[in-house]
Order: structure tokens, then C-alpha cells, then sequence
């Protein structure tokens, strides 16, 4: 039979270790409540722990998706107010353009209407080269050869790009249909005056009767006037067969309603021939042109070569005006859609976050176990401390005293 003995050390050590270990639970658990965290470290939850990792993960990426959204809201708000400006100062231009068709005006009065269209002009170039808060074009021009992204023939320009991933809108709008994709006359078919007229008769853009003969239109068709037995005619098969004219009346040609009005000569001519790609830039230049030009050498006014010009150009600067309004169309459209995604990463955040909570935090009822369990713990640590240090007052010559 052996008989241990425990020493007076040996139980001190034992003693001390156990506190320190309630000690060390009492701070875990203080640590956890504090935090309001079920979940501190792996070795709490090594599961929970993966999972609420994961959900950080996510909420981490759609922060960045989130950030990355709303630059390109801005930009796009940017440009869309841009188009807005651009509208806003075509239509003046329109408005400036009609002024000038006024019979009262002389040149002179013109040619303070050309220096008003000109700065017009410069500033719609101006909107058109704008840039976002990087520096790059909203309209993504790119025009290595000279400063300004626009005009440049209708080279080097990107569309806008296309959406890269579920939460993200194109950083750029189409600048190639909103200023690059007019058409001359009517979109279809376009009408010229001839160089050489002398009369006083202008041709207004033409109404499409027969789109399947407009648009088969490969050769340019002459209009071309003479006088007759009875008053002015014209013929539109090169002389062949001649029909009276009378202004204001339509003339058909290639699937086209045409109206010609005033008093042409003989030997004037008009030339219907397929339409062609024009920039808003060329547009509105043409437009400037016209009004620039439309005097005689003896200071008169050319009414005839003004009026069919001003038709002519009004017409193309609403086939602009209805491309730029295309493209502000496309721009609220991104922002809806923008306002939608942002939506849908607000949804999916809070799942997320209720799925982190879930894996590491307390809940309510496990918040109010845990400060319970608290509370236990500290009542056991410092009854641990009272008793020992009455049971350490112990001794022999406690005894004998």
C-alpha cells in the first residue's frame, strides 16, 4: 500500500492553474460579449467561421461592384445632360436658321445671324468633346490626330462599350450614332439645286410614296425646266416627256413626293440622288454655308438658292436632332437600368449580411445566454479568489495564535 502526498506547492500550483483557467474563459467570454460575436477565431466555430469568411468575401465584391456602378451613373448622368445642352442648342440653332429665311432680311442682317450660328456651332463641338473625371471622352471620340475627338471624318470612334459583368453599365455613350449617323435630304433620298440656276424656285425635302423604288435609287435623276407653249415645264427622264409646271404642285420621281415652289427659268435643274452619311458637324456647316452665301454679286439676295439651302438643311438638322435624342434615349435607359442593379446589390448585400450575422454573431437569444454565462463565470472567479485567499490565511501558527 503506497500512500501520496501532497505538498504544500503542489496544491498552490494546482490551485493557481484553475484560476487562471476560469480566469481565461472569463476574459473569452467577455471578449465574445463585448463583441457581440459567437465567432472570433476558426478555432471558435471552424464552419461558421468558413462561412462568415465567405459571406465577407461577397459583401467585399459587391462594395467594389457597387463603387464601380456608380462612377459609371455619373458619367452617364454627366452625359446625358450633355446630350440635353447639345439638344437644347441645335434647336436654337433651328430657330436661328428659320429667322434667316425671313424675305425682310438683306445680308447684311445674315451675316449677324452666321456669327450667332457659328458660336453655336463651336459650342455644340465643344459638348460633343466633353470628358468624364478621368479625362476620357464621354462620347469616346478617339481621334489620334488632332486635340479634340470630334470632327474627325467619322474615323477612330468606339461606340459605347458593351456591359462587362451583372453589375455594371457601359462607361461611354455612342458618339458615332449620336453625331455621325445623319443623313442628307429626307434620310432617303436627297434633292440638290443646280449650280447654274437663275430663277426663284426651291425644292423641299421630298415625301417617300414608294420606298421600295426610293431606296433603289443608284443614279442621280435631273429635274430639269424649259419653257413651253404654255408656261414653264419639266421633265424628270432627261427630256424625253415634258409635263406643265406649276408651283407647289408635287412632281413624283423615284418613289418621291417632290414640291417644287417659285419661279424656276429655263435651264434650271434639280438633281434627286441617293442620300449620304453626314456628321451633325458638316450639317450645321452646310447650314452656315447657306446663309453665308445666299447673296447675289449685285448684293440682292438669291432667294431661290436660300430657300431650297434652308430647306434642305432644316431637314437634316431634325434627322440630328432625332440621332441625338436616340442616344439620350440609350442614356436613360442605362440609368434605369443602373437604378435597377443598384437595387438588386442592396438585396443581395443585406442577404449576405444576414447569412455572416447567422454564421458569427450572437442572436438575441444567445446574446442574452452569453451575458448570462458572463455573469456565472465572474461570480465563479471571484469565489475562486475569496476562497483562496482564506484558505492561504490557514496555517499552524494561525492555529496556535
Amino acid at each position: 500500500m503506497s500512500i501520496s502526498r501532497l505538498g504544500t506547492a503542489n496544491m498552490y500550483d494546482r490551485t493557481i492553474s484553475n484560476i487562471s483557467k476560469q480566469q481565461a474563459e472569463l476574459a473569452s467570454q467577455m471578449e465574445h460579449a463585448s463583441a457581440g460575436k459567437r465567432v472570433l477565431r476558426a478555432s471558435d466555430d471552424p464552419v461558421a467561421a468558413a462561412q462568415a469568411e465567405r459571406a465577407r468575401t461577397r459583401l467585399t465584391r459587391m462594395e467594389t461592384d457597387q463603387r464601380m456602378l456608380d462612377a459609371q451613373t455619373a458619367t452617364i448622368k454627366y452625359g446625358e445632360s450633355t446630350l440635353g445642352e447639345i439638344n437644347a442648342a441645335v434647336q436654337e440653332f433651328r430657330s436661328l436658321l428659320v429667322q434667316a429665311g425671313n424675305g425682310t432680311y438683306n445680308q447684311t442682317q445674315r451675316d449677324t445671324l452666321v456669327e450667332q450660328l457659328t458660336s453655336l456651332r463651336d459650342q455644340i463641338l465643344k459638348y460633343s468633346n466633353r470628358t468624364d473625371s478621368n479625362g476620357l471622352p464621354l462620347f469616346r471620340g478617339l481621334d489620334t490626330e488632332s486635340s479634340m475627338p470630334f470632327p474627325n471624318g467619322g474615323q477612330g470612334i468606339q461606340s459605347g462599350q458593351p456591359n462587362s459583368s451583372e453589375y455594371t453599365i457601359t462607361n461611354s455613350l455612342d458618339g458615332a450614332l449620336a453625331f455621325f449617323s445623319g443623313k442628307t435630304g429626307n434620310g432617303v433620298l436627297a434633292v440638290e439645286i443646280g449650280a447654274g440656276n437663275t430663277g426663284a424656285a426651291w425644292a423641299d425635302a421630298g415625301t417617300i410614296r414608294d420606298p421600295a423604288t426610293a431606296t433603289a435609287l443608284t443614279t442621280p435623276i435631273d429635274i430639269t425646266f424649259q419653257a413651253g407653249a404654255n408656261g414653264m415645264e419639266y421633265s424628270t427622264d432627261g427630256g424625253t416627256t415634258w409635263a406643265s409646271y406649276k408651283s407647289g404642285d408635287a412632281i413624283s420621281v423615284a418613289g418621291m413626293d417632290l414640291v417644287i415652289t417659285g419661279e424656276p427659268k429655263a435651264g434650271d435643274t434639280f438633281t434627286v440622288k441617293p442620300s449620304e452619311s453626314m456628321s451633325i458637324f458638316d450639317t450645321l456647316s452646310q447650314a452656315i454655308a447657306t446663309v453665308k452665301n445666299s447673296g447675289n454679286s449685285d448684293g440682292t439676295t438669291d432667294h431661290g438658292a436660300l430657300a431650297h439651302g434652308l430647306a434642305k438643311s432644316l431637314a437634316e438638322i431634325d434627322t440630328q436632332l432625332n440621332r441625338v435624342s436616340t442616344v439620350r434615349g440609350v442614356a436613360g435607359d442605362l440609368l434605369n437600368q443602373a437604378e435597377r442593379m443598384g437595387n438588386t446589390l442592396l438585396a443581395r448585400n443585406e442577404q449576405v449580411e444576414a447569412q455572416r450575422v447567422a454564421a458569427e454573431d450572437y442572436d438575441a437569444e444567445g446574446m442574452v445566454k452569453a451575458l448570462s454565462q458572463l455573469k456565472t463565470q465572474e461570480t465563479a472567479v471571484s469565489a475562486a479568489l475569496q476562497s483562496y485567499a482564506s484558505i492561504q490565511k490557514l496555517s499552524l501558527f494561525n492555529y496556535i495564535n
